[in-house]
């Protein structure tokens, strides 16, 4: 294995530093209680939907409904029995949070454009096999489940993986390191026994037609 690979793998940043801060701490588990409620939420909504007949579009509708009908009781009782209103604030959208988020919004589409301009003309090859090997996991991802079960379960491993990871850091690292020595060894036998034998056949043949 080379001195760069061990480097790699003994001299990282955390995973911490990498995911940077906010996010980092719920998926982390910094901060129990949210990440707690999160995973609990997500297992309960996947069995629920997967249970009943409900979609998603549908408990939205009747959640808010019967969010409304609360609401409008309520409202109207306080105004017979001279009580207190539901204690709903003003919700207003400021202007600056609009174009905060139209910019950043307007940024990502122009990177994406700018990438399928220079994959679409051949300006950039390594960008295309990226692209194309993206397309082609999605592809088969797709197939093999629905779009709502890969949400949960991306949601599930995003709040498992990470925090495992760095609780068993350095068994995990251990663990890589042979692995990768064990594939550097089994490439270096099948270069040895298969690659450089093709090589030295086809010089052979080149040799005779010439």
């Amino acid at each position: 294995m080379s001195s760069s690979d061990v480097l790699l793998l003994n001299n990282h940043s955390s995973i911490h530093q990498n995911l940077g801060g906010g996010l980092s701490d719920v998926i982390l588990w910094r901060h129990k209680n949210v990440t707690t409620s999160l995973l609990v939420i997500t297992c309960a909504s996947w069995l629920m939907f997967e249970r009943s007949d409900y979609t998603l579009l549908s408990y939205i509708s009747n959640v808010l409904l019967l969010l409304l009908i609360i609401l409008f009781l309520w409202a109207k009782s306080a105004q017979i029995l001279n009580r207190p209103t539901p204690p709903i604030p003003d919700l207003q959208i400021s202007e600056e949070t609009i174009n905060e988020a139209a910019a950043l919004i307007r940024d990502q589409i122009n990177t994406v454009l700018s990438i399928s301009h220079d994959v679409a003309l051949a300006k950039d090859p390594k960008m295309f096999a990226k692209v194309a090997a993206y397309l082609v996991l999605i592809s088969v991802i797709g197939s093999l489940t629905d779009f709502r079960t890969l949400c949960y379960t991306s949601t599930f491993v995003i709040l498992t993986v990470p925090v495992a990871y760095e609780r068993y850091e350095k068994h995990v690292n251990s663990s890589l390191t042979k692995v990768i020595m064990k594939l550097r060894q089994l490439y270096i036998n099948f270069d040895e026994e298969c690659i450089k034998k093709v090589r030295k056949w086809i010089l052979v043949k080149k040799n005779k037609l010439s």
